[in-house]
C-alpha cells in the first residue's frame, strides 16, 4: 500500500483573493437568477396567451 502524505504547506491567502472570487460568483448568481425570473414571466405569459 502506498504512503500517505501527511504533511500539508499551508500559504497565505489575502482578502482580496477571497472577495474578488466572491464577487464574481455573487454577479454569476445575480444575472442567472435575473434571467431565470425573466424566462418564467415570458413562459407563463404565453402560457396564458395560448390556453388563457
Amino acid at each position: 500500500m502506498a504512503e500517505q502524505q501527511t504533511h500539508y504547506d499551508y500559504i497565505e491567502v489575502k482578502s482580496q483573493d477571497i472577495m474578488a472570487e466572491r464577487a464574481g460568483m455573487w454577479d454569476a448568481f445575480t444575472a442567472a437568477t435575473k434571467w431565470g425570473i425573466i424566462a418564467t414571466i415570458v413562459l407563463l405569459v404565453l402560457i396564458y396567451l395560448i390556453w388563457g
